[in-house]
């Protein structure tokens, strides 16, 4: 039988969660995350797997190699809207919001990314890369502060002074920046 071929992507996961399994199998052990002292090779491997092991892997990750040297982008908070999903409390339907945001409404929708531009003013980003906040997200649940690189300018569907207000979900980053941590 021959194994399917993965995407670069799908393969950098799955040796993720293998890792991940061995990682969590080690947890079990008396020898798992102490010192060095006494250590045989395998068990100062797994540890060292046990260290390296980052996040679960997204598209703009900066993990891939084309993306290995694309700025992050230092994120605030962040939203997803879709037609059968908008943030709570917003008053607005889908295409209402699409429209006031100058963008057109699509079915798979657009994720907001409050953010800096220089000089610290404030920006919302309307930007097509919902797949890429999700993994963000799934991320941030988990307690890992990490932010995506900069999206390919055809990711990017508008750039809007200030935050729209809607991104109810701050990044780690974020929180440490505006001082919400407490």
């Amino acid at each position: 039988m021959t194994r399917p071929e993965l995407s670069e992507l799908d393969y950098l996961r799955e040796i993720e969660r293998l890792a991940k399994a061995v990682t969590s199998v080690a947890a079990g052990e008396p020898w798992y995350a102490t010192g060095t002292e006494g250590e045989g090779p395998l068990q100062r491997s797994v540890n060292t797997l046990g260290r390296a092991l980052r996040h679960y892997h997204f598209p703009l990750d900066g993990c891939l190699e084309e993306e290995a040297h694309r700025p992050e982008v230092p994120l605030a908070a962040v939203a997803v809207i879709r037609p059968e999903a908008m943030p709570i409390a917003i008053d607005e339907t889908y295409p209402q919001a699409c429209a006031r945001l100058g963008v057109e409404a699509r079915p798979e929708g657009w994720a907001l990314w409050n953010t800096w531009a220089d000089g610290d003013a404030k920006v919302t980003m309307v930007v097509s890369a919902v797949d890429t906040t999700e993994g963000l997200l799934t991320n941030w649940a988990k307690g890992r502060n990490l932010l995506p690189v900069m999206p390919l300018p055809s990711q990017i569907a508008q750039v809007h002074a200030g935050w729209t207000g809607w991104a109810s979900i701050f990044s780690p980053y974020g929180k440490r920046k505006l001082g919400l941590n407490g």
